[in-house]
């Protein structure tokens, strides 16, 4: 199954959750989605489930000589973690890969500034967290959100995705507390097959539907 575009993607996503928020089984939801591609999705997420919606920005640790491949990620204050088989893949060490942790912590900062505008992270202990994402390839950057979340001490965290890989799904299920997928297609190749249209989504569609969202609640 294709979708649309994340909105609808976000929409047909929302239906599970909602039936476990009838169920009793989420208390005082909060959806955290990953910029920016998470950030529609998690949307109609949020107005379906009467919640707000706030970002977890997460940033991927590409390779060297690509940056397009991911070999880790961060996410809040929390150490990198990497995908140690790419790392002895590579012939990388975590050591060698500071400077480059380094940087993408910067821009993890600046986008945090940026997309916030001076309010605080919201609160998370005791909540059901909501982690939202437009599908996930390795899931290298879903799990370092996901710990970064779990430090914070939510009631439940909860992964929530439109499409996955198999073997991303798998690894990720254990680090949430439930995951929400809809598709886990064996022929996945990458995100953006699975989308019609998987437009980039640019800073100022994030901060206009952060704000679209608090003022609607």
């Amino acid at each position: 199954m294709r979708f649309h575009d994340r909105r609808e993607a976000g929409r047909m996503l929302a239906g599970p959750l909602r039936e476990l928020q009838l169920a009793g089984g989420m208390r005082d939801p909060l959806v955290l989605a990953l910029p920016r591609g998470g950030v529609p999705v998690g949307d109609e997420i949020a107005r379906a489930l009467h919640a707000p919606l706030d970002v977890l920005v997460a940033r991927k640790i590409g390779a060297p000589f690509n940056p397009e491949f991911g070999v880790g990620a961060i996410a809040g204050e929390g150490p990198p973690l990497f995908d140690e088989r790419s790392l002895d893949m590579l012939g990388l060490t975590a050591a060698e890969m500071a400077p480059r942790v380094e940087r993408e912590r910067a821009e993890l900062r600046r986008r945090e500034d940026l997309y916030r505008g001076g309010r605080p992270a919201p609160e998370l202990r005791g909540r059901t967290v909501v982690v939202v994402d437009d599908g996930l390839a390795t899931g290298v950057t879903a799990r370092a959100a996901l710990h970064a979340a779990r430090v914070l001490e939510p009631g439940l965290l909860v992964l929530a995705v439109p499409v996955s890989s198999v073997q991303a799904a798998a690894a990720l299920e254990t680090v949430a507390d439930r995951l929400v997928c809809l598709e886990t297609p064996p022929s996945f190749q990458g995100v953006g097959q699975w989308y019609e249209d998987f437009h980039q989504v640019g800073d100022d569609e994030v901060i206009a539907t952060l704000r679209s969202s608090a003022a609607a609640r």
